[in-house]
């Protein structure tokens, strides 16, 4: 009985390691693809011009 009770947290955080990997690539693109990258796109546009505005 002592190699189940050895063997059960790594087979719990295996499973739960790709259900967080299953979940992530399916995340990935999709209707919300659009909006993350004008977020990620707004995010830059400001740092570029803070930057260009310290630099002036």
């Amino acid at each position: 009985m002592d190699y189940v009770s050895a063997l059960l947290p790594p087979v719990v955080m295996a499973a739960f390691f790709i259900a967080l990997v299953t979940v992530i690539v399916k995340s990935q693109g999709g209707p919300n693809k659009a909006k993350e990258d004008a977020v990620v796109d707004a995010a830059i546009a400001r740092a570029e011009a803070a930057r260009q505005a310290d630099g002036s």
